[in-house]
């Protein structure tokens, strides 16, 4: 602490009558604004000059990478690996479960279409293959109104749907829309 009686305090007076004083600042306040000013400069040597650091860009596209791999963008799913999710009961109650929650409402409960096209027949608009079906409800068909599930259900849970919607081809309920697209000719 500095003794007040030791200081000189020079004031003098601005153009509207207010005292001013030129008191010396204080030495905390100064060692934070010669602290700030060496951290700000060693911050830049670290990242911008010596580059030791990953920077703020950097690690934004690494984690967007990162995020892109664990969502499944980059996962290969096979026709095989459909069809054997297709012959599992767990994977179809739960692709049951999607397609009641998200599918109905444009392919109806039985699968035979209202708005979207019937999945119980032998035409399919976007290819009926196991991939293709995958294919389409990962990434939907933005020009046909269908959006694209795969942001938001996640890999196995497209696969799981997919998986379901296969066991819905070639039953041919009552009362579907007419058929669409090409004809499917499922290979033995």
């Amino acid at each position: 602490m500095s003794d007040s009686s030791t200081e000189q305090k020079v004031a003098h007076t601005t153009g509207d009558g207010i005292e001013e004083y030129d008191n010396r600042l204080p030495n905390w306040w100064l060692a934070t604004f010669y602290g700030a000013i060496l951290f700000g400069v060693g911050y830049w040597f670290y990242f911008q000059v010596f580059q030791v650091g990953e920077t703020s860009q950097a690690a934004w596209r690494r984690e967007v990478a990162e995020i892109a791999a664990h969502s499944g963008q980059n996962i290969v799913v096979t026709p095989q690996q459909l069809t054997d999710l297709s012959k599992d009961p767990a994977v179809l109650a739960e692709g049951k479960q999607i397609f009641t929650s998200t599918c109905v409402a444009c392919h109806a409960t039985t699968g035979g279409g209202i708005v979207g096209p019937n999945l119980t027949d032998e035409y399919w608009l976007h290819g009926g293959a196991p991939d293709q079906i995958y294919t389409t409800v990962r990434d939907g068909v933005a020009i046909k109104g269908m959006p694209a599930w795969g942001p938001q259900l996640g890999v196995t849970r497209v696969q799981a749907v997919t998986a379901y919607v296969l066991t819905l081809r070639n039953t041919n309920v009552p009362g579907g829309k007419p058929p669409q697209g090409d004809k499917f000719a499922q290979a033995n």
